[in-house]
């Protein structure tokens, strides 16, 4: 159970405050009373709009690599959240650089910042689910934390994050950094909007996660493309769960332990596709297209176990309930959606 009174008069951080997951963990933690939240977000792939208009609210523009804005964070911080990434496998292997930038060396260089503060209760690293799953499109079983790790992955995103929890760990080691990792499913729901940030050099700036995606183009009765007809599994869950499993980190996790955020439910993308355009009435068939080539890790998802029984957390919103308040939302922000799309139309149109 979450205590409401623990982030109380609290001075907490979230460094990607603004993206999708950051922006509704931050109107959670609002809800408890905090002293004051530090947002950290250089809008790369997130909109200001997201940011709540709240006086305990300090909002900072740019990224957390910069030695200027790590040296004005908050001396006194309680809680911290790490959220900021490099949105997206493929948008990561269109451009490894960009994602050592702002995958990579945003975690290296904030835990080294933090391990200076000694008022500093819990930090939370947005770990990813997909770069410890087993690569398989047979049967899959679910996911444990201690899962083996491989060498060999399928995008550079998967590798800093990895590099993220091996920072993680060693800050924990050998600077006694109170580090938890929380390892992301496939998060869904209100706030990520399409194409918000900035031009990243490929499609899938806008184009970025399965349920966004789906979501929009079924409501404007669209063909959903379906790789590999579909067939890849996911486990995927509510935001505003995630919301809650961040904070039961900060709460109850154990400092240099590794906790899944999960639903613990395999959906497959086939699955996913039928119930989003039973929900829309799009009557238009699904796009059968090949497996993507860079892809091995076709069907997975998480172990909840160890999170239900040590963060006393486990996901509340099923996939039907969560698609439908998702669906809803989308449609009551289809222009603000639509603004975010159409300030990237002149750079796809170039590449088609």
């Amino acid at each position: 159970m979450l205590d409401n009174k623990e982030f109380e008069d609290r001075s907490l951080l979230i460094v990607g405050g603004a993206g999708f997951v950051g922006s509704n963990l931050a109107v959670k933690l609002l809800e408890h009373n905090p002293r004051k939240l530090t947002i950290v977000d250089n809008l790369l792939s997130s909109d200001v709009s997201n940011i709540p208009d709240h006086p305990a609210v300090d909002f900072v523009f740019g990224s957390i690599t910069d030695d200027e804005i790590l040296r004005k964070l908050p001396e006194d911080l309680d809680y911290a959240w790490h959220l900021s990434c490099y949105h997206g496998n493929q948008s990561s292997i269109h451009d490894p650089f960009a994602d050592h930038e702002n995958n990579t060396l945003t975690s290296l260089k904030l835990f080294e910042r933090l391990r200076h503060s000694n008022s500093l209760r819990k930090v939370v690293y947005a770990a990813a689910g997909c770069a410890v799953a087993e690569k398989t499109f047979d049967d899959p079983t679910a996911t444990t934390e201690d899962a083996p790790v491989s060498l060999y992955h399928d995008s550079p995103y998967s590798i800093s994050k990895l590099i993220g929890e091996l920072y993680g760990n060693y800050y924990w080691t050998r600077h006694k950094l109170p580090i938890v990792k929380a390892r992301f499913q496939n998060v869904y729901g209100p706030r990520e909007i399409l194409g918000a940030g900035r031009w990243r050099g490929t499609p899938h700036t806008v184009w970025r996660n399965v349920t966004p995606t789906f979501i929009w183009k079924s409501l404007n009765q669209e063909a959903l493309p379906l790789d590999n007809g579909g067939n890849a599994s996911r486990d995927f869950i509510f935001v505003e769960d995630m919301a809650r499993g961040l904070m039961a980190c900060a709460l109850n996790g154990e400092t240099g332990g590794v906790y899944n955020l999960a639903s613990g439910v395999e959906t497959s993308i086939l699955e996913l596709a039928t119930l989003i355009n039973e929900m829309t009435g799009n009557p238009t068939p699904p796009d059968i297209k090949p497996a993507r080539d860079w892809d091995r890790s076709g069907k997975r998802f998480g172990s909840t176990e160890k999170s239900k029984s040590m963060l006393g957390f486990e996901a509340k919103v099923g996939l039907r309930e969560g698609i439908e308040k998702t669906v809803t939302w989308t449609r009551e922000n289809q222009a603000r959606i639509q603004t975010c799309i159409a300030q990237h139309d002149y750079f796809m149109a170039r590449l088609s």
